[in-house]
C-alpha cells in the first residue's frame, strides 16, 4: 500500500517555513514528538516527582519500540546521550590485548574514529580501509581482516557519500570469524530497515536527532546478549547495578541486561520524545519510508547529473540512501548552500560538497524546487561572469597586439 504522505506531512511544522532537506544533520521533529516532550515538562512542572512511575513506564515503552525497530529484545537496548557515548562503551569496555586489530573505514565520521584510535595506547592497531569514490567495497574490508581482528566498526550509511553497506553480508563474515560487528547506524536507522538478528550485528549505536526524527541528546545502544559480558561498563553509576533501587546498596553486581550501561539519571524528557518518534516510524513503516526516500534521492541525483554537477557516492539503488552529496561546478559548496538558504531551502555544506538529505515527508515538487534553483543559480553565474568579462577594460598589451 502506498504511503499516505499528506497524513503525516502536517505534523512537520518546518514545511511551513522552508524546504527542509538537512536530516543528515539535525531533523525538525514532528508535532507528536514536541507534544510528548512538552507534556513531560508540564507534568514535572506541576507535580514534581509524584508521577515517577509514569516516567519508568515511558522508558520501557520506548525501549520496546526500539527493540521492535531493530528486531531485538528489549533487554538488549540501553538509552544513551548520543552515538559517541555508545561507541565509547564498546571501545573502552573490551578487554584488549596488545596486537588486537580494529578494522574501519578512512571516511568514517569522527565519532566512529576517535574511540577506536585512542585504544592504540593499549597496543591496539586501527586499520582504515580506503573508500573508492565514496563507496566502501566489501572485498576491501574482507581483505583487511586478519586472525588478530577483534572488531569491525563501520557506519550503516556513510555521512558524506551516503553509501549504504550490506549489513547482512558483512555481518555473516564477522560472525563466521567471531569478530565483534559494530554498526554506527545514525545516518540510516529510521530511514532504512535494520534487523540486528538477520545481520548478526553485535552492537549498534544511533542518536535520535537525525533519521529517527527525535530530539538531540537521546540515543540508542544495542548490545547483543551474547556480547553482554564481554563489554565491561567503563562508566559506572548508581543505576548500573542490580540493586539500583536500594540506595543503601553497595553490591557491585551489574544489572542483568543492557540497562547496566544506563549509569545515571536518564533524560526523561528526551526519552519521551524519542519514544514518540519511534512509534511514528513504526506506524508509517520503515520499508515504506525507505522506498519513498530512495525515490526522492534518485530523482535528485538524476537531475544533478543532467545539470552537470558531479555527484559524489553510489549510483546503484541498493547502495544509495537518504544522502546525496555533489560538487557544484560553478561556485563553492558554501556559496550554493547560502544561496539555497536565502531561498528557504535548507541543505548543508560538508567537505567541499553540498549535502542534501530528504526524509519521507518531503515531496517531489520540493526536490524539483532544488533543481530549479540550482539551474537558475548556475545560469546567473554564467551571465555574471560573461558580463564581468565583457566589461573588463582591455589591457594595453592586448590592445597593441590587436592593432
Amino acid at each position: 500500500m502506498a504511503l499516505d504522505v499528506d497524513r503525516y506531512r502536517s505534523e512537520f511544522a518546518v514545511t511551513e517555513a522552508s524546504v527542509y532537506l538537512n536530516h543528515a544533520s539535525v531533523c525538525a521533529p514532528p508535532r507528536r514528538v514536541c507534544e510528548a516532550m512538552c507534556g513531560a515538562v508540564e507534568d514535572v512542572h506541576r507535580f514534581g516527582v509524584e508521577h515517577r512511575d509514569r516516567w519508568l513506564e515511558a522508558y520501557e515503552t520506548a525501549r520496546s519500540a526500539a527493540a521492535r525497530l531493530l528486531n531485538s529484545e528489549a533487554c538488549e537496548i540501553a538509552f544513551t546521550k548520543n552515538t559517541s557515548e555508545a561507541i565509547s562503551f564498546v571501545a573502552n569496555g573490551l578487554d584488549w590485548r596488545a596486537g588486537d586489530e580494529v578494522v574501519s573505514v578512512e571516511s568514517e565520521f569522527p565519532a566512529n574514529y576517535h574511540p577506536w584510535k585512542v585504544q592504540e595506547r593499549k597496543g591496539v592497531r586501527l586499520i582504515l580501509v580506503p573508500e573508492e569514490q565514496g563507496r566502501v567495497a566489501l572485498e576491501s574490508l574482507v581483505r583487511a581482516l586478519t586472525p588478530r581482528t577483534r572488531v569491525v566498526a563501520i557506519s550503516f550509511v556513510q555521512f558524506l557519500s551516503g553509501y549504504r553497506i550490506s549489513l547482512e553480508q558483512l555481518g555473516e563474515i564477522c560472525a563466521t570469524r567471531r569478530i565483534l560487528f559494530f554498526v554506527d547506524a545514525i545516518q540510516g536507522l529510521g530511514a532504512f530497515p535494520v534487523d540486528v538478528k538477520q545481520a548478526k550485528i553485535s552492537a549498534l549505536a544511533a542518536d535520535g536527532h537525525k533519521w529517527l526524527l527525535g530530539p538531540e541528546g537521546s540515543g540508542l545502544f544495542f548490545l547483543g546478549k551474547e556480547w553482554l559480558d564481554e563489554i565491561r561498563p567503563s562508566t559506572v553509576g548508581w543505576m548500573s547495578v542490580r540493586g539500583w533501587n536500594d540506595f543503601s546498596c553497595r553490591d557491585l553486581t551489574w544489572r542483568e541486561d543492557a540497562r547496566r550501561f544506563e549509569y545515571g539519571t536518564p533524560s526523561t524528557v528526551g526519552i519521551y520524545g524519542l519514544g514518540a518518534a519511534l512509534q511514528l516510524l513504526l506506524e508509517v513503516g520503515v520499508d515504506a519510508i525507505a522506498h519513498r526516500i530512495l525515490n526522492l534521492t534518485e530523482r535528485l541525483r538524476q537531475g544533478l547529473v543532467d545539470q552537470g554537477h558531479r555527484v559524489y557516492g553510489p549510483s546503484e539503488r541498493e547502495e544509495c540512501s537518504g544522502i546525496v552529496s555533489f560538487v557544484p561546478h560553478a561556485r563553492s559548496a558554501e556559496d550554493v548552500v547560502g544561496f539555497l538558504q536565502r531561498q528557504r531551502v535548507l541543505v548543508a555544506a560538508r567537505c567541499g560538497k553540498v549535502r542534501v538529505a530528504p526524509h519521507f515527508y518531503n515531496t517531489q515538487p520540493e526536490i524539483d524546487r532544488v533543481l530549479e534553483l540550482l539551474g537558475s543559480y548556475e545560469s546567473l553565474e554564467v551571465s555574471l561572469r560573461r558580463a564581468d568579462r565583457d566589461a573588463a577594460p582591455e589591457s594595453p598589451t592586448r590592445s597593441r597586439r590587436r592593432r
